[in-house]
Parts: C-alpha cells; sequence; structure tokens
C-alpha cells in the first residue's frame, strides 16, 4: 500500500498506472501462491486490495469524411504512395492491429472465388474478411508494383524489408498532416494505427447492429472486450 501510494504522491503517476502495477503484483503472488504456500495468508491480503475508480475515456474514431480525407492523401502517382493507400485502406476496413498488418504475409490476400484476406491474429485465432471493391482495386494496384523482393510480408519498406510498426505509424501520421490541410477536423484529433481499427468498429457496428459481429470482425478472443468497447461510446457517437 505504501508503494502505491508513493506511485501517486511522489511519482505523479495517474490512477490508471497505478492499477496496472497492482495487477502486476497480483499476478506475481498468484504465481508464488504455488511455490510457497507459507505466504498464504500475505498474498490474500494482497489479492484483496481494490482498484481505484478511474475516468472512462470515449473511444476516438473517424468520420467517414475525415477517413476518406486520409486515404486521398498518398500520391498515387509514385510507387510508395500505392503501397501506403493499399495499407491505409486495409488497416481501416479489415480493423487490423498493427501487427497484424505489417505481418501479414503476401499469400494472405485471395483473390477466388471472391477478394478475401485471411488474418492470423491474437491467440492463434484465424479470420477470413472479404475485401471492400476499392481496398481490392488498391492491393492490386500495389501488387502490380510491388516486385518480388525476398521477403515474404505483403508490405515493405523502402529497402525492400519488411514494413515494421514504427514505419506504419510514421506513415500513418504523414498523411494525417497532408489530409488534415483539406479536412481541419482531424487537427482535433490524436490518431494512431488502433483509431483505425475502431473506426472499422463503428462502421461494422453501424452497418449491422450486432455486437457479436463486430467482435468477430476484429478477431477478439472475449466478446466482453466489443463490449467495454462499446460501453466506452462506439454505439452512441
Amino acid at each position: 500500500m505504501d508503494f502505491l501510494q508513493f506511485l501517486e504522491t511522489e511519482r505523479g503517476n495517474s490512477p490508471r498506472t497505478r492499477n496496472t502495477r497492482l495487477v502486476a503484483i497480483k499476478s506475481f503472488m498468484r504465481f508464488m501462491e504455488h511455490r510457497t504456500p507459507s505466504i498464504l495468508e500475505q498474498s490474500r491480503r494482497i489479492l484483496a486490495i481494490p482498484a481505484k475508480r478511474t475516468d472512462t475515456r470515449l473511444i476516438n474514431y473517424l468520420s467517414l469524411e475525415e477517413m476518406q480525407a486520409v486515404l486521398n492523401a498518398p500520391d498515387l502517382k509514385c510507387r510508395y504512395g500505392i503501397r501506403d493507400r493499399a495499407m491505409l485502406h486495409l488497416c481501416f476496413t479489415a480493423g487490423l492491429r498493427v501487427s497484424e498488418l505489417v505481418q501479414l504475409p503476401l499469400n494472405a490476400v485471395e483473390w477466388y472465388p471472391l477478394p478475401n484476406v485471411r488474418i492470423h491474429g491474437i491467440g492463434r485465432r484465424e479470420r477470413l474478411l472479404p475485401l471492400w471493391k476499392q481496398t481490392t482495386s488498391d492491393l492490386r494496384a500495389w501488387i502490380a508494383v510491388r516486385g518480388q523482393p525476398a521477403t515474404a510480408e505483403l508490405f515493405i519498406n523502402a529497402h525492400d524489408e519488411p514494413m515494421t510498426r514504427s514505419g506504419f505509424e510514421y506513415i500513418l501520421a504523414k498523411h494525417v498532416e497532408v489530409a488534415a490541410e483539406k479536412c481541419p477536423s482531424l487537427k482535433q484529433k490524436r490518431i494512431s494505427p488502433h483509431v483505425l481499427r475502431h473506426t472499422a468498429a463503428m462502421v461494422v457496428l453501424q452497418a449491422t447492429g450486432d455486437i457479436r459481429k463486430v467482435s468477430l470482425w476484429l478477431g477478439h478472443t472475449d466478446i466482453q472486450t466489443t463490449e467495454y468497447t462499446n460501453d466506452r461510446g462506439i454505439s452512441s457517437r
């Protein structure tokens, strides 16, 4: 308890950070219980420490107008503009995590009988998602100029190496800055790759009205994760 108090009063950490540290401590104590039974009473007392209540922030996502402005930002007259447009469009429409996007192999895109993409997500969960018509066009355009580098990943950088998380974050930030000149509302938002995933969730929810379909589309391991996200503002906004 002194340590938790120290985090907030002396280190200036937020209650959210304090709760994260407490979760780690509780996890360690559960681990130790099975190896040192003599600490069971002390462990039970630690496990009983409650988390502090924190403010729940609303989910940040883009309107379709804002999303389209970002998609229109890349210069399609150059090879990397074609790549960037394809990456942004796929990340958005498939609701991909950054790790899923940058690790996606070339053979994950299947064209027949209908265009779709096969995603291997967290916990080895696999999902097969249909590709939107414009996303299909953007991916075809990228593959046509991608060439045949040694790497198996679909998206590559200027050195013909797999795209990295930081590389995609840089590309997104660059195009958001360009898009904000034509769509000023983007200047008021902090846009990370995960915001594109939230935007996909919003689109699927509005189209289907079914939280279970949102969960399947995003590849959540537990529908409660989707419901928690929904409670933080998706359905009401």
